[in-house]
Order: structure tokens, then sequence, then C-alpha cells
């Protein structure tokens, strides 16, 4: 087969009364460009029609290719997936639900075509609700202050990249997936463009509050050990806190300050620092935790169906 000049990966989830129109815009979008694409449709293991919707799409369009995934993976797992086929000289990740806007795609590859390896898509106005602004503006801030690595709460997963960029995605093993926080650790001449955030063309998000909390919290221990110095230098603060209220304990004891030793204090005391300690051991276990199902090798995703696609 020919190569093609761009690849589209999407990881679709609930999402079959978008399907068709996510393939009828991408495909315009990408035809002002090359004749030369494919589209590859990553099917979360989503319970709804999405599964039959793509096939649809598969059986009119040969470039259209779909991917059914054993199990729900999750998103960021399936953008793997899709990522794994590509063929493209030039590879787009983006949305199913159509808020990032293929229309966009051809201004990506031709800034791209100046120098970049990475071109961003910068969402400067989204339309997403506030609390959903706001969560994203706080998990930015807080993945920054544990993991010193700058990320912009504009930025997800739209964006075009060269195949090369893909080729060394691919060799990441990290059992945590973020698609842009690995993305942002490779490097690479990089733009971020402006783009139009659309509205979502049907249904709702498929992330909950806990699926996006979760998220955050595993992508931030999974880029950070930070937490671990804290808890060394709240152990040191409280040992050197404790040992000066030893040494008051004894002076008032000597000079007759203390005549009773004070049982409440005592009990409270033990109480604290009994606390302390299994906060500490539960953040070195939450590290421990992660090793652990690195170690396994379980692999990352498994594909259950490929439509379109070769032996890859």
């Amino acid at each position: 087969m020919n190569t093609p000049l761009i690849s589209i990966v999407s990881p679709v989830y609930r999402a079959d009364a978008i399907i068709p129109e996510l393939v009828r815009q991408v495909t315009l979008a990408v035809k002002t460009i090359t004749e030369d694409y494919e589209i590859i449709l990553v099917n979360d293991a989503s319970p709804d029609s999405s599964w039959e919707k793509i096939l649809d799409e598969c059986k009119k369009d040969p470039r259209v290719k779909g991917v059914n995934l054993s199990r729900n993976f999750g998103q960021h797992y399936a953008i793997t997936a899709g990522l794994s086929l590509v063929h493209g000289e030039w590879i787009v990740v983006m949305d199913c639900d159509l808020q990032d806007r293929p229309e966009e795609i051809p201004r990506l590859y031709q800034k791209a075509t100046e120098g970049y390896d990475i071109i961003l898509a910068q969402r400067i106005m989204r339309h997403d609700k506030w609390m959903k602004r706001f969560a994203s503006a706080a998990f930015h801030k807080v993945f920054h202050y544990f993991s010193g690595i700058q990320t912009d709460k504009t930025i997800a997963n739209f964006g075009i990249y060269s195949h090369k960029v893909i080729d060394a995605f691919n060799k990441m093993p990290e059992i945590t997936r973020s698609f842009p926080s690995l993305i942002s650790v490779l490097g690479f001449h990089t733009f971020r463009l402006p783009v139009t955030h659309g509205n979502r063309f049907a249904g709702t998000s498929s992330y909950s509050w806990t699926k996006l909390f979760k998220l955050g919290f595993d992508v931030t221990i999974a880029n950070s050990n930070k937490p671990l110095h804290l808890a060394v230098e709240l152990g040191l603060t409280m040992s050197f806190v404790a040992f000066i209220a030893a040494v008051y304990n004894v002076i008032a004891k000597l000079n007759g300050i203390i005549s009773v030793p004070g049982f409440t204090t005592t009990v409270f005391s033990i109480w604290f620092v009994g606390g302390l300690i299994l906060a500490v051991l539960g953040i070195v276990g939450l590290y421990v935790g992660k090793i652990f199902d690195q170690v396994k090798g379980r692999p990352l995703f498994v594909i259950s169906e490929k439509v379109n696609c070769d032996d890859r």
C-alpha cells in the first residue's frame, strides 16, 4: 500500500451518534491536503453501537480503519492502540466528539511543514462548563508543583505529530498513560497554534469527576517523586519539633514547672505520630503499587478486531 501522508487517530466511546459526522468532516478537511490519508477509529469497548457505526464507515471507504479493543482500557490507552498502527508521515490525534474541529487540520499541517515536529492545538476559548475549566486549571497547577513540568491548560490531545515523534512515543512503556504528558517529555521542535474549540456534537462526556480525579492523581504520581521528598521533610520537621518539646519538658521538670506528667498530651502525641507514620507509609505504598503494576509487564491494550488494517 502507499504510505499515507496523514493518519488521523481518534479514540471512540459512546459516540454512535457522532461517528458518521466525524468521518465526513475529517474526510472533507484532509482532502484539501491530500487523497493519501487514513482515519483510524479505536473503539474502547463502547457499550452503545459505536463499533457497528465504525464498521459501516469502513465498508464505505477502505481508508477508514476500525480497531476494537477487548475491553474498556481508557481514552489514553485507546490512543496508544491507534498510534501503534499508523503509517502516515504526519499523525493527527483528536477526540471523537468534534470539539476538536477537523477544519483546523489543514492549518496544523501547514504550520508543521515550516519545520516543526509537533504542532499542539491551543484551545484559547474552551466550550466547556466552568467547573471543568476550573478543574483543568487546578490540575495543571498541582501537576506543575509536584512534577516540575510546565503544562498548558489550553492543550489536550489535539495536534499533529511527525512520525518520528510517534515512533518515540510508542517506545515508552509506562503503564500510566496520559498522551499530552508523555509527549511533553519527548522534546522535539514544538509550536503551539491557537485553534477554535467547538461544542460537543452529541451526547455528554464519558468522564465523570471520579475518573478525572483518578486520571489526574495517577498522572501526577507517575511523573513525580516529590511526595516522597515532602514525606521526608515532614518527618524531619516533626522529629525536630519533638526534640525541642523533649528538651523543654526536661528543663521544665528540673525547674519544678511540671510536677505531674500530662497523660492527655502523651496520648495525643502518640495518635498524631501514629497517623503521620501511616500517611508516610501510604505515600510509599502508592509508589510501590505503581512499580508493581509496571513490572507485571501486562499489555497496555488488547485488540480483539481490526478492519481495513494490515498485520502490523
